[in-house]
């Protein structure tokens, strides 16, 4: 066989070299489309996070449906600017779930599919929504303008309340002027058969003023805007720090353990502004002005800047709240 003249053969190879340099061009631009963080739109409705980084010019995803683990995940593959990548188990998860991803007509779009043990899978198409990067700068809170406090619970009924899972039993009531969650539930496990209550409002930014009573080891929650959970525990609870009484659950521990024992009202001072949230348990100041990077475990809202109602949680276990304002902030 003859060989190629030489000259030919270095244009083919440089012909191939260049077609390989634009390939890997394209591929990375687009997988630089994909980078940021994402609220996830699914079919199913499920509340969806998404955030992709490239460290070491490699993706890492971290991605939570829900209550589910955050990553990051793993086996990530990446081509033609797509990504695929598998979720983190929970414990008692019995199926596989792999996620499939890309940019399409400049929409990021995708698919999680749950493979169970006998080998059938599920499909659960989604669409994303780029969430702007966090502020440069802490907020100014002493420039910031709040409106007049307003009672949001009227000590009577569930008036302006719902349960946010029409699905579950509503353990929710109006007894001696407070706001019951009642449910033979004791574990802290994530879900339950007993549903949460959220606001029918939403809201943009707020100061949000409730008191609590827990009883020893016992868990709820308080989600601001449906995304970021302030932790309601006592202060003897096994959860502590990131996980304790006056944390954005799993993101910022509080300075110190300013919470009672089981069984006493507590209060909390929450103020949020600008994906910033400063928080006041008991009367001390135990968070700081502090940026929160995505939603919370739990969470309902992903999208940090629509409007979202005041969530508490009632699918862990009993407790009671008082006294809840809400003054919200005024834009200029």
């Amino acid at each position: 066989m003859n060989s190629l003249p030489n000259s030919l053969f270095r244009l083919a190879f440089s012909q191939g070299i260049f077609a390989f340099l634009v390939s890997l061009f394209f591929s990375t631009a687009a997988a630089d489309e994909l980078a940021g963080d994402w609220s996830l739109t699914l079919k199913s409705g499920t509340p969806t996070w998404l955030s992709i980084q490239r460290i070491d010019g490699k993706p890492v995803v971290k991605m939570r449906l829900h209550v589910g683990p955050l990553g990051p995940h793993q086996n990530v593959k990446e081509a033609d600017g797509r990504l695929s990548f598998t979720l983190r188990k929970n414990k008692k998860a019995k199926v596989t779930k792999t996620v499939e991803l890309g940019i399409k007509n400049g929409t990021l779009e995708g698919v999680v599919l749950s493979t169970s043990q006998d080998g059938s899978v599920q499909r659960d198409p989604f669409v994303g929504k780029k969430i702007p990067p966090m502020p440069a700068s802490h907020p100014d809170l002493s420039s910031v303008r709040f409106g007049l406090p307003t009672s949001i619970f009227n000590g009577k009924d569930l008036t302006g309340w719902r349960p946010q899972e029409a699905d579950k039993v509503n353990g929710w009531s109006v007894k001696d002027g407070l706001l019951v969650n009642t449910t033979p539930k004791t574990d802290f496990s994530a879900t339950g058969a007993y549903a949460n209550l959220r606001t029918e409002a939403v809201y943009e930014d707020f100061w949000l003023h409730l008191e609590f009573l827990i009883e020893e080891n016992r868990n709820s929650g308080v989600y601001l805007r449906g995304m970021y959970e302030a932790q309601v525990v006592d202060r003897n609870s096994r959860m502590q720090g990131l996980q304790g009484v006056g944390a954005i659950f799993g993101h910022i521990a509080p300075s110190k353990n300013a919470g009672k024992p089981g069984g006493e009202w507590q209060t909390y001072d929450l103020t949020l502004v600008d994906r910033h949230i400063t928080v006041i348990l008991n009367g001390e100041k135990v968070i700081d002005n502090q940026p929160v990077h995505g939603p919370t475990g739990g969470a309902v809202f992903t999208d940090p800047t629509q409007p979202g109602p005041i969530h508490l949680q009632g699918d862990h276990t009993s407790v009671a709240y008082r006294n809840i304002y809400l003054a919200p902030v005024i834009k200029e």
